[in-house]
């Protein structure tokens, strides 16, 4: 990344003013990744508050994201062109100017635009905050580094919902943005004052290769909207999830062909020779179906099994990021004498049993269930976390850290955008699936049934004009919640076993001396 280390990573720690930029651009990190989930719990609001339709408002997350998913890859050019200081600090002070206009917006097509702005600039925030720890902290202090690092990338889309709920209902959910100011602002000045660390590569910006960015903004950007909008919109019988797909798949195609025949690609894809960056990035994009997918999954069945508020949502997630927060400095520690195999063994195996553990829920389960899965859960997925950068970038030529921290960071969204698709495309799947199978034996000849309705219509007497006719509503909804909990219970099995998969791959990772 750096020219001042291109001879090879520092062997000794960096000036505490490089310390302090390092920490102002992990605030301007931490808010990118909360700001892909902190309007989650609170798009109602934000949908009263632009005049939008309920299909509408889902552009306000899917925007974001699509705009997010295609700058990630271009942090390591960006940092070329600009130098990783004035890249950082452009990105930074963008994503909170970008963050006042969200505040601002009066409408929905307002709204979207400062959203795409807010998506696209703090994307690289990611990425290059990566390459900067690997620039400046010598390898023998890239444990701690990195544990911090993990403890961002997990815990802010963890606490974004709550914090998002909290903020809404105390506030307005105008300060879901504007909250972004105060440390933005300040996380830029600092910047500006202590990264300066390395100097544009002079004739960058001439070699870009600009048909290679058409063609990646085109495969990433329509490949994200598919992934967030199919579900909802049917798949492919939907004509626009089609030639969305249609347009990711040709852009693919001309992307990878640019990628290994242009002089200087966008992306540098030749990363991939390297054994350790394939396996790492594998494990990173299976590790985002879990981070994402599990952080999305459990306040949905708290909400719609369990009717909880916001507020009590955030009790149960809370769990986790406690976890993690616990966690993360201790495995920091660990993370500089035990092998990186080890580690991400652990932490797959912690992760597939604090999931598989969950694959027994009923409709009456709720903080006590789910405590112990979550501590397992939040500590696996740190345990996973940090050695897998580590083992990806770390082994990188200095001048390839940049591109290998975006490539982390892509792998990883892209793995959660595939986990969400997947996750409501099977629970649909699945609760329709266990609702005919339940379907039949809820009928009037078994007596067990006939009791049931009698019990309900004894409730709804003198409350209903037609106590018979709310009680049969009353055991279809709640033969409704058992298929909906059964089908819950086939995605957490799913998903442990998907981890347990994917445990044979720590075991060919290669010291990173061999690497």
């Amino acid at each position: 990344m750096s020219s001042q280390h291109a001879a090879g990573p520092p062997t000794s720690m960096p000036p505490r003013s490089q310390q302090l930029g390092f920490l102002a651009a992990i605030v301007g990190m931490f808010m990118a990744v909360l700001d892909i989930q902190i309007v989650a719990s609170s798009l109602n609001e934000v949908q009263a508050g632009v005049a939008a339709s309920r299909s509408e408002i889902s552009w306000v997350q899917t925007s974001y994201l699509i705009a997010e998913i295609v700058m990630i890859p271009l942090a390591g050019t960006l940092s070329r062109v600009l130098s990783t200081r004035t890249a950082l600090v452009i990105s930074c002070g963008g994503f909170t100017l970008a963050s006042i206009g969200c505040a601002l917006s009066t409408s929905l097509s307002m709204l979207i635009v400062m959203r795409v702005l807010q998506g696209f600039l703090g994307g690289a925030l990611i990425p290059l905050t990566q390459a900067v720890s690997f620039g400046i902290f010598p390898r023998n202090r890239m444990g701690s580094v990195q544990a911090v690092m993990g403890l961002v990338a997990t815990l802010a889309p963890s606490i974004g919902p709550t914090l998002g709920g909290y903020v809404t209902e105390h506030l307005s959910w105008h300060w879901l943005f504007l909250l972004n100011v105060p440390p933005g602002l300040l996380a830029c000045w600092v910047m500006w004052r202590n990264l300066d660390i390395d100097k544009r590569e002079q004739g960058a910006l001439g070699n870009l290769d600009y048909w290679g960015l058409i063609f990646m903004a085109l495969f990433l950007g329509a490949l994200e909207f598919v992934l967030e909008q199919g579900n909802d919109d049917g798949w492919f019988g939907d004509r626009m999830i089609f030639w969305m797909a249609v347009v990711s798949g040709v852009s693919c195609v001309l992307f990878l062909w640019r990628a290994f025949t242009a002089e200087n690609p966008i992306v540098d894809l030749r990363l991939f020779r390297f054994f350790n960056f394939s396996v790492g990035t594998l494990i990173i994009f299976v590790l985002g179906v879990a981070l994402y997918g599990l952080v999305y999954l459990t306040p949905l069945f708290f909400g719609t099994i369990r009717d909880y508020p916001s507020v009590d949502i955030g009790e149960v997630m809370f769990v986790t990021g406690a976890a993690m927060f616990v966690a993360a400095p201790l495995l920091g520690r660990f993370g500089d004498r035990v092998s990186h195999r080890t580690l991400i063994l652990v932490g797959l195996v912690m992760v597939a049993t604090g999931t598989i553990m969950n694959a027994n829920l009923t409709a009456q389960s709720g903080f006590h269930e789910f405590l112990w899965p979550q501590i397992i859960r939040g500590v696996g997925m740190i345990a996973c976390i940090i050695p897998a950068s580590r083992i990806t970038i770390g082994i990188l030529p200095a001048n390839k850290i940049g591109e290998g921290a975006g490539m982390f960071s892509l792998m990883r969204n892209l793995g959660g955008a595939v986990g969400l698709a997947m996750i409501d495309t099977i629970l649909d799947m699945r609760d329709h699936y266990h609702w005919q199978q339940l379907i039949p034996a809820v009928n009037d000849g078994r007596q067990a049934v006939l009791e049931r309705i009698s019990q309900y219509e004894q409730m709804f007497q003198g409350v209903t004009a037609d106590p018979h006719t709310s009680a049969i509503q009353l055991l279809a909804r709640n033969v409704n919640i058992q298929a909906q909990v059964l089908a819950y219970n086939d995605i957490f099995l799913w998903m442990g076993l998907l981890y347990i998969l994917l445990i044979p791959l720590a075991l060919i990772i290669r010291s990173p001396s061999r690497a």
